[in-house]
Parts: C-alpha cells; sequence; structure tokens
C-alpha cells in the first residue's frame, strides 16, 4: 500500500513507507466477523469503536499507482492480507490521535490549512479554466505573427460621443485598407502610436503573451492579409492586418560587435561605417580571434570583455533590424556583415539555437504572465459566472442599490450608523444554494478586510461586493468539493490522517524512544545477544593510487608488522612530498564484510591484491573474536530498535482498546477486484 503525503512533511512520507510498509504481521487484532453486510448504503468496510470506515478509503489507498482493471496489476491473497492488517493499524492511530485530541490542537488545524490550499488548487473550476489558457497560449507560441497596426486614442475625459467617433474613424480606416489603401502609409498618417512614424506601423513578428490579450487575440484570429475589426484595448482602438504567421524558430543565442553612431551627425556615421567594414574584414582573416576582435574594437561595454555574448532571445524580444539578420543566420559561429540599428553598427556572431521548449518547462513562466495580465480578470470572471449558475445564485437587484447609495453618500464612519438607523442589517443582498447573504455578513467582510477598501471612495462599494460575492462562491465551492468530490475527500482525508499519524508516532514513539535512555538502556540489557561484534581483524589497508610509486611502498612494507604508528610512518616516507601516492584506511574490522578484507587470507599478516583494479596492500593486527557490543558501540540502532518496539507496544494496546469489526461482505468484494488468479 503506498500512502504519500506530498512534498511539505517529508517525515509524514517517510514514516508511511518505512513504518506502515514494514512492520511484521506478527499481532493479531481482536476481531468480531460482521456475517452479513447491512444492505444500506454506503455500507462500512468495518468499524473501529463506533467510527464507520468505508470501502473507498481502503480501496483507494490500496489503488495508488495500481490499475486493478490490469491483470498484471492485481495482487496475491497474501499480500491483500497484510494490506488489509496495515491499514487496520493506520486506521486505529489515527483514531487514538482525534481521541488524544491531537485533531484540536492550533498547530494541527495551521498545518492542514495549508495541506487544503494546496490539495484543493487542481479541483477548482479556476484551475480547469486557467490550464487551459495556459495550453491556449503555449500551442500560440508554437507559432510567430507578423503584423501592422494603426492605433486610435481617445482625448482626454472622452465623452460617450468621443468614444464613438474614434470607432467610427477605425471603421473608415479598415474599409480604405480592404479598398486598397496601403494600409502602412495609413498608419504613417493616421496612428497614435510615436513609433509609426518610424516603422509605418510595423510591430515585426510577436508570439503569446508579447501584445496585451485582446491584441493577441484579433492577431491569431486573421489570416495572412487580412484585416481586423477595430480592437478595443486599453491604448485606444486597434486596426490589425497580419502580415505573415510561421512556426516559431524558438531561441538563438548570439554574440555580438558594436560601433556606437550618433544620431543627425554625419561625420559620427561615416566614422563609424568605415570602422565597421575594417572590423569585418579583419574577421575574414583565418588567423583572427572573435573574442579578442570584440575586446578591443566592441564599444558594447557590458559584453566586449564577455565575447559580445548577449542573453537568449526569441522573436519579438529586440528590435526588428537586429533580430531580422540574427534569425537569419543557420550555422553556429557564421558571422553576419555590419547591420544598422539605431543603437549603432552591429557584427552578429550566432552562437546556438535550441527549439521552443516543452510546455512543463514553461508552464510557470506562462502562468506568471497570464496571472499578470487582464487574462487573470477574464479568467476570474468565467469562474464566477459558472459559480453563480452552479450554485443558484439570486442577487436582491434593490437591496444592491439602496446599499450602495448609502456608501456612496456617506463617510466610512458613518455608514454602520446608517445601515443600522434604516434597521437593514437582516436585508438579503443576494442568496446562493437558497442560503441568504445579509448587509451585516457583507459589512462584517468589510471589517475583516482591515482598511485595504477604503469606503465613501468613488465605486467602493462595487468592487468590495464583488469581492464579497467571489468569497462566498468559493467558499460554497470548497464546500461543495468537501461533501461531493469523492477523489478530493479521499486525498484530504489522507492528507488529514498523515499529520495525525505523525503527531501521534512523534509523541508516542520516535520522541520517547530518543528521549528515553533509561528505557534504551533497559531495552539494550534485555536484548543484547541482538547486538554483536563478528570476528574482528585490526588492519591497514593501503590502496595505491599511482602505480609507479607501488614497488617502494612494498619495499617498505613486507617486512612490518601491524603496529600504531605505522600509519604515521607511511604517511612521513611517501606522502610529504607525493600526496597522491596512496591512500590508507586503519581501524578494527568485522574483516568477513569489508570488501577487501573478505578478499584476504586472515592468517597472513602481510598481503597484497588487487582491489578496483588497484595495487592494495594490507597489514594485519590481532584477532578479537564475536563479542556483544557495548551500549555506545550500537545505540543508534538501539533507538532504532527500541522505536520499533514501541510501536509494536502500541499497536497491540490499541487493538486491545478498540474494537475492529470487519464487514465479511465488503472485503470480499474488494478481493475480488484486486486479488489476481
Amino acid at each position: 500500500m503506498q500512502y504519500n503525503f506530498g512534498k511539505y512533511y517529508p517525515m509524514i512520507k517517510k514514516y508511511l513507507w518505512f513504518s506502515i510498509l514494514a512492520i511484521g504481521f506478527s499481532c493479531s487484532p481482536k476481531t468480531i466477523v460482521v456475517e452479513e453486510a447491512q444492505e444500506q448504503a454506503p455500507v462500512p468496510l468495518m468499524t473501529i469503536g463506533n467510527e464507520e470506515i468505508l470501502s473507498d478509503e481502503f480501496l483507494y489507498l490500496l489503488s495508488k499507482n495500481r490499475q486493478f482493471q490490469e491483470k498484471e496489476e492485481k495482487i496475491s491473497p497474501q499480500e491483500f492480507e497484510e494490506n488489509l492488517e496495515l491499514f487496520i493499524n493506520y486506521k486505529l492511530k489515527v483514531k487514538e490521535a482525534e481521541n488524544l485530541g491531537l485533531d484540536t490542537l492550533e498547530e494541527f488545524r495551521r498545518e492542514f490549512e495549508v495541506f487544503k490550499d494546496d490539495l484543493i488548487q487542481p479541483f477548482l473550476i479556476k484551475n480547469s479554466l486557467q490550464q487551459g489558457e495556459l495550453m491556449k497560449a503555449y500551442n500560440r507560441m508554437k507559432e510567430v505573427v507578423k503584423a501592422s497596426h494603426i492605433l486610435l486614442q481617445f482625448p482626454n475625459n472622452a465623452s460617450r460621443e468621443d468614444t464613438i467617433a474614434v470607432f467610427r474613424m477605425a471603421q473608415k480606416l479598415k474599409a480604405e485598407a480592404e479598398a486598397g489603401a496601403d494600409f502602412n502609409e495609413l498608419a504613417l498618417e493616421y496612428s497614435d502610436d510615436p513609433s509609426a512614424k518610424e516603422n509605418k506601423g510595423s510591430l515585426g513578428y510577436f508570439t503569446a503573451l508579447q501584445m496585451v490579450h485582446q491584441f493577441e487575440d484579433a492577431a491569431y484570429s486573421l489570416g495572412i492579409g487580412e484585416i481586423s475589426d477595430p480592437i478595443l484595448t486599453n491604448f485606444g482602438y486597434h486596426i490589425i492586418k497580419v502580415e505573415d504567421r510561421k512556426p516559431n524558430p524558438g531561441e538563438i543565442k548570439v554574440s555580438h560587435i558594436l560601433v556606437r553612431t550618433q544620431a543627425g551627425d554625419p561625420v559620427s556615421e561615416e566614422r563609424a561605417l568605415r570602422k565597421i567594414g575594417e572590423i569585418y574584414s579583419e574577421l575574414q582573416k583565418p588567423e583572427s580571434v572573435w573574442e579578442d576582435v570584440c575586446r578591443i574594437y566592441s564599444e558594447d561595454l557590458g559584453s566586449k570583455n564577455s565575447g559580445g555574448a548577449l542573453p537568449w532571445i526569441s522573436l519579438g524580444t529586440v528590435i526588428p533590424e537586429f533580430e531580422r539578420v540574427a534569425f537569419a543566420l543557420n550555422e553556429e559561429g557564421e558571422i553576419s556583415p555590419p547591420v544598422k540599428t539605431p543603437y549603432g553598427y552591429h557584427i552578429i556572431r550566432l552562437e546556438e539555437r535550441r527549439p521552443i521548449a516543452s510546455f512543463e518547462e514553461m508552464e510557470p513562466m506562462i502562468k506568471s504572465r497570464i496571472l499578470r495580465d487582464s487574462r487573470s480578470g477574464l479568467i476570474q470572471s468565467q469562474v464566477t459566472a459558472i459559480q453563480k449558475s452552479r450554485y443558484s445564485f439570486v442577487e436582491n437587484e434593490g437591496m444592491v442599490a439602496q446599499i450602495q447609495g448609502i456608501i456612496n453618500q456617506s463617510s466610512a464612519n458613518e455608514i454602520k450608523d446608517a445601515i443600522n438607523s434604516r434597521h437593514l442589517q437582516d436585508s438579503v443582498l443576494f442568496t446562493v444554494q437558497g442560503k441568504p447573504n445579509t448587509v451585516a455578513d457583507y459589512l462584517n467582510f468589510l471589517e475583516a478586510e482591515k482598511g485595504n477598501v477604503r469606503i465613501g471612495s468613488k465605486n467602493s462599494f462595487n468592487g468590495s461586493l464583488e469581492r464579497f460575492i467571489e468569497a462566498t462562491l468559493n467558499q460554497t465551492e470548497e464546500k461543495d468539493l468537501t461533501a461531493n468530490n469523492q477523489e478530493y475527500k479521499l486525498l484530504l482525508q489522507e492528507y488529514r490522517d498523515g499529520i495525525l499519524l505523525f503527531s501521534l508516532m512523534n509523541e508516542k514513539v520516535w520522541q520517547k524512544a530518543l528521549m528515553d535512555s533509561i528505557g534504551q538502556l533497559k531495552f539494550y540489557e534485555e536484548h543484547k545477544e541482538n547486538y554483536t561484534w563478528n570476528e574482528r581483524l585490526r588492519a591497514l589497508i593501503v590502496i595505491m593510487g599511482k602505480e609507479e610509486s607501488s614497488s617502494s611502498v612494498r619495499r617498505f612494507l613486507a617486512d612490518k608488522k601491524y603496529r600504531s604508528d605505522l600509519s604515521d610512518r607511511l604517511e612521513n616516507t611517501f606522502l610529504l612530498n607525493n600526496p597522491l601516492a596512496f591512500t590508507m584506511e586503519e581501524g578494527l574490522f568485522e574483516w568477513e564484510k569489508h570488501p577487501i578484507l573478505s578478499k584476504i587470507d586472515p592468517n597472513k599478516e602481510f598481503q597484497e591484491i588487487k582491489w578496483d583494479g588497484k595495487t592494495t596492500f594490507i597489514i594485519l593486527g590481532e584477532k578479537v573474536p564475536s563479542e556483544i557490543k557495548k551500549f555506545n558501540e550500537t545505540r543508534g540502532k538501539v533507538i532504532q530498535d527500541y522505536q520499533q518496539y514501541l510501536e509494536r507496544e502500541l499497536v497491540t494496546a490499541l487493538k486491545n482498546n478498540y474494537i475492529i469489526r470487519i464487514n465479511e461482505d465488503e472485503k470480499n468484494k474488494i478481493y475480488n477486484l484486486v486479488v489476481g488468479n
């Protein structure tokens, strides 16, 4: 059975793998068999004390990483019984933790809330919508779009008539472009984008997440040569013409040499052009070294000393002039002719290419970008709409309007008194699943926000009410999942029980064994026979690192007997001037278990063998017969065994304290499902 409580609590995971899975099956429960299953649903697999435990929980834990529909995934009858015994022990410990009140402690509640917040995310409506947006963005990123646009902005403090006038102008320009007018000339004449004077509205190539999402949606919906209807963004109305679409070439890493120019200075321009031409000629010589030329001549102070290296770039992330030439390079090490940009003249060298990364690699970046742009608001709007429909949301429009009027006409300090004076506290603002949410509930929500919303400011009511509705719907969805989503319920139960299990074991077994020095000694004295040394040899092992030194070390050791200072003499003789000649290992070893000593004759004082391909010399000293280990020599193993003993004692006590009833019909149903023939 695989119990896994995730990354947050390694000790829980360690315990469940090494304790639950590795427990011996020597203890038999005090079992009362129920011969006939009850006819009502759901039918429990067992009861422990007065608590019913359903079959689904056992089957859920048993089925982790298994597909029992497949014959090869089924388990043996013995494995089934072992796992059932483990499950009983597991639930006994959880039951004991509950009876001790460990589930009421503040520490438990805080920790469980952390788990819940993370566990619930994949089950929420928001997650599925968000994942859809992430995948849509990634699929768009597999393609790049080249487009031009005309931007028409609104005047300051625009009226409704101003907005309509701008929209009609945008429609007029679209019609002219579709009738044959040059789109880029229209952009030069009419666009409010300041860059249009230089680029005539051309945006070059871009991909997903590089434009505001309304603009991106429109561009990716157009074919080559098509012109969009006016698209509204925070910047104004856009008319977009798509000029090209092609697969995303991925990213490139380039280096460059830069010679700067001064705008509007013909002398500087001529001097720079001559210098870049000479640099380019120098680079054509076979003996030239790019890094040296870059260091001497490049005027990009940030990169000249690192070979002109620039970060990875993709289409749409650098100025078009540079991008066009850089992405035209095909072979690593290929050098471009000089290219002019607003910064000056560049010579570009291609260093490396890589395709667009996998979705798994890019998911964190895509998610971060989406959650920061207006798409996140769109996702939340969709979530709220689905929740309202699913949970029968009904708004009391009259009361909402009345409260809105009070808040907009009152200062923050006057709102509560104004509502109380009209006796509106119990008035319903909206219902969710038939449950009323009152004005008093809303005021409590505002109080809980602790001043994050400045009551009395323009539109403050609408914003805070929206947040109150979202919070209420989110709570409703969480309760719905907890009550009705079986997979989430079982997962939540697993983590809850895991925390309680860890707390109980830490209190009754692990820490107790670590701190109980008297108990450790008593356990050691009662089980001394389990802690013995096998026959041991005192030995010095010399493993040669440089074979050319082997003959001199052999001569030095051949007539020597084991002495405590022999290793010091070896070190002073050889390692002071040649520290890598050999390594040494010295001590008292259980020789039959040792990887080197197990291969020698224990009765010869000096021996030479080949071990792991290296010449190895062994000098043997006294032989120590088998004996019982002293407590301080085996304390770690004693504590480990003492913990296992305490756990067995705990399980035995729990089986005596709680009556366990097993429903044989339910047990057989699971048995027939998971056990192979």
